[in-house]
């Protein structure tokens, strides 16, 4: 004698489930995107320069990568800046030699220079005249637009 069948449908094979459920994802997700987007500005900090004040074109930056942009303060100290790392003071010969090492690895990437209006002008041009001999010879220079 056959035993009965108490629990319906016993006899249907269970499938497994090969749905998921993305909603949890989705939610960690924007939760992620939130603290980023909150703490990103927090993470631009630079050398406090106060640059002089000009009427120039402005670089097209679209097509090309991050720039190299290497600071002057006012006490006459460099920083470089790559790729929006954070900058920290560097001696003009090992920030020559980084430099390089960028240009190196992509050649087509601009050389800027952010002096402050109030340094010495042979800080700058001992600069750009290192960078001169360490062979870039195409260096901007950034300034702030005029207020007229």
């Amino acid at each position: 004698m056959a035993a009965p069948q108490s629990i319906r449908g016993s006899n249907k094979k269970h499938r497994p489930m090969s749905e998921i459920n993305v909603v949890p994802y989705i939610d960690v997700m924007l939760v992620l995107l939130v603290i980023f987007m909150a703490t990103a500005p927090l993470l631009t900090q630079g050398v406090n320069v106060e640059l002089p004040k000009v009427d120039s074109e402005l670089i097209d930056e679209s097509k090309q990568a991050d720039p190299l942009v290497i600071s002057v303060s006012k006490s006459g100290d460099f920083f470089l800046s790559i790729n929006a790392n954070k900058e920290k003071a560097i001696e003009l010969n090992k920030l020559i030699i980084r430099v390089k090492a960028a240009r190196s690895q992509t050649p087509d990437v601009a050389v800027l220079i952010r002096g402050d209006e109030q340094v010495a002008y042979g800080k700058v041009v001992t600069l750009m005249a290192q960078l001169q001999q360490a062979g870039i010879e195409n260096v901007g220079l950034i300034t702030e637009p005029s207020e007229s």
